[in-house]
């Protein structure tokens, strides 16, 4: 299918104030970017980079006053997402090195805390996919989702121990769950069409039989229409925005995913 998707990010800035923006969607084998508008108001310079997994960065420095970040993109992506029943489980030793770091705690994600409890969820499970979708949903079920719930990260304990949260936050736990029994996962932050309430979403990725596969627990069932716009190991990683001082406030964030055209060669997600 193929997705519009725009994120308005309305500041308030009392001094000059550096920026760090992660707002720009990949271009990848899971989506393919056809247009590209990336404006802010007032103008001013912008630099970008790509972080160690790829991610694109944008830097500036924001004048004081009302600074506005204006994103929209139109982008290929996957109607569905794979689902791999059965697939096995990578023993460590087999992991390519990039992979290794998605392996280890965090510091949202503490996987030494969660060995016994990941075992017992997923005690009759094959090692592998059958493993994390066992997570997946021990995680729906267990935890609220409750958007708007969290203004900031917590970590896997703060969710585990309270029972809600928002998407983010079910993911994070399901992450430290897959970690603790040697899954390597990742955090994912992006667009997702039809969410409800519609904003950027998280959602997390496990690494099995060779490639990365979706998860995502605060859905009901593998969903398509999703635009990724950065990995990580978690929150910490993938925060749209850095701000640098402490005269700078985001009063608005408006996200918009709408449906452009569903052509009948969609984009296969590997």
């Amino acid at each position: 299918m193929k997705l519009q998707v725009s994120c308005d990010l309305h500041f308030q800035i009392e001094d000059p104030t550096a920026l760090i923006l992660m707002l720009r969607p990949l271009s990848a084998a899971q989506q393919r970017i056809t247009k590209a508008s990336y404006i802010v108001e007032p103008g001013v310079a912008i630099t970008e980079n790509k972080d160690s997994v790829g991610n694109f960065c944008q830097r500036l420095v924001a004048p004081p006053g009302e600074f506005i970040v204006h994103t929209a993109f139109e982008v290929i992506t996957a109607d569905n997402i794979d689902t791999a029943r059965g697939a096995n489980f990578v023993e460590i030793q087999n992991l390519p090195n990039q992979i290794l770091p998605y392996l280890l705690p965090s510091r949202y994600c503490e996987s030494d805390r969660f060995g016994d409890l990941a075992r017992e969820i997923v005690t009759d499970a094959l090692p592998g996919y059958d493993q994390v979708s066992q997570i997946n949903d021990w995680v729906q079920r267990n935890i609220n989702y409750i958007p708007g719930s969290s203004d900031l990260p917590l970590s896997a304990i703060d969710i585990n121990n309270r029972g809600y949260g928002v998407c983010r936050d079910l993911a994070q736990l399901a992450i430290t769950l897959c970690r603790s029994i040697s899954i390597p996962a990742r955090l994912v932050v992006g667009y997702l069409y039809q969410l409800e309430p519609m904003d950027l979403h998280a959602w997390f990725e496990a690494y099995i039989g060779g490639r990365w596969y979706t998860f995502d627990p605060t859905q009901s069932g593998p969903r398509g229409g999703r635009v990724i716009i950065a990995f990580g190991r978690d929150a910490a990683d993938v925060s749209i925005f850095h701000q640098f001082g402490v005269g700078c406030v985001l009063n608005n964030m408006d996200v918009r995913v709408n449906l452009l055209s569903k052509p009948s060669n969609s984009v296969q997600v590997l």
